[in-house]
């Protein structure tokens, strides 16, 4: 790459995009044409400082960006002046973009994919794009970087060896809690993504089934405000009216406890008020049965006490 002073105007930054430049503190830097293929590209999560040189290199070297929301990556192109050709690929016209795409990768021309952000395929469209390139035959190139798992996983200070990503659990409570079901007999570190619309719900569904083990909620990853609360996930869920509920959450629960016997009155405490919170006192017992190992008169009898206490009866 070669350097020089970058200039001001709008027509000069866009005159060196169409020479494959991108701009750095201050600087232009020329890049080469991309090599022909799709090109898999991570961009920041939340702080735009976190793009790497790579990436930036692969945006203004190739023919064509496909993204999610052009706005979001406009935003991104402005910031390192790169005068890039954007065109949206997601999961409402992916169908009919798809084979744009494949017709420019075969006349020999380079393509770059992103996502709104992080890692593109990571609960973002995709897939069926990289499986349809590669049959084709051309050439797909992974750029790594930003990915908010891997962010929360890092800061969450709960085991790391074997985790599952599930990505966004189901929005209906019903089919949710049948999942949350299925992922406690896993044996490993779990990580969510939730929407502020539904974290508290989620909290308190996951609080049914998982409420001894340790978590972290981790809010606006890289940004201004971000936000890592670290607890057992019955105390987050007894809180979870205090969170803000604006911004992107990743929940990161830990694996289940070692020593998975009978749960301690203190925790079944928590687990039942947060349970009780919307639920009736026959369904929370019934909840607390399954992950309790307690004898139901035991939880039923306790269940009958907390709530008296949380609707203020004598």
């Amino acid at each position: 790459m070669r350097a020089k002073t970058v200039r001001s105007t709008a027509t000069d930054a866009a005159s060196e995009g169409a020479r494959r430049t991108f701009a750095i503190a201050g600087q232009v830097m020329s890049v080469p044409k991309a090599a022909p293929g799709l090109h898999l590209v991570a961009t920041p999560i939340g702080n735009l400082g976190d793009i790497t040189l790579r990436a930036l290199e692969t945006l203004a070297g190739v023919d064509i960006v496909a993204c999610e929301d052009t706005r979001i990556t406009h935003r991104l192109m402005e910031r390192y002046v790169i005068a890039a050709s954007l065109t949206p690929y997601h999961e409402h016209n992916a169908a009919s973009a798809r084979p744009k795409i494949l017709e420019k990768l075969s006349q020999g021309l380079s393509v770059a994919l992103v996502s709104d952000a992080g890692t593109p395929l990571i609960s973002d469209p995709g897939f069926k794009l990289v499986r349809e390139v590669c049959a084709a035959g051309h050439d797909v190139i992974a750029l790594p970087g930003p990915s908010s798992v891997l962010a929360a996983l890092s800061v969450a200070a709960l085991p790391t060896d074997r985790f599952f990503f599930e990505g966004f659990l189901p929005p209906k409570q019903g089919a949710r809690r049948a999942r949350l079901s299925e992922l406690a007999r896993i044996n490993a570190t779990l990580v969510m993504f939730e929407s502020g619309l539904r974290v508290q719900e989620s909290l308190q569904d996951i609080a049914l089934g998982m409420g001894e083990r340790d978590a972290a909620i981790c809010r606006e990853m890289t940004k201004l405000h971000e936000d890592v609360r670290r607890a057992t996930v019955s105390e987050l869920a007894t809180r979870a009216d205090e969170l803000e509920t604006r911004g992107e959450f990743v929940l990161v629960i830990g694996p289940p406890p070692e020593n998975s016997g009978e749960m301690s009155d203190a925790a079944l405490d928590d687990l039942l008020r947060a349970s009780l919170k919307h639920d009736s006192v026959k369904d929370a017992v019934a909840g607390a049965m399954e992950v309790s190992n307690r004898p139901r008169r035991d939880i039923y009898a306790r269940a009958l006490e907390l709530a008296k206490e949380i609707s203020g009866d004598d």
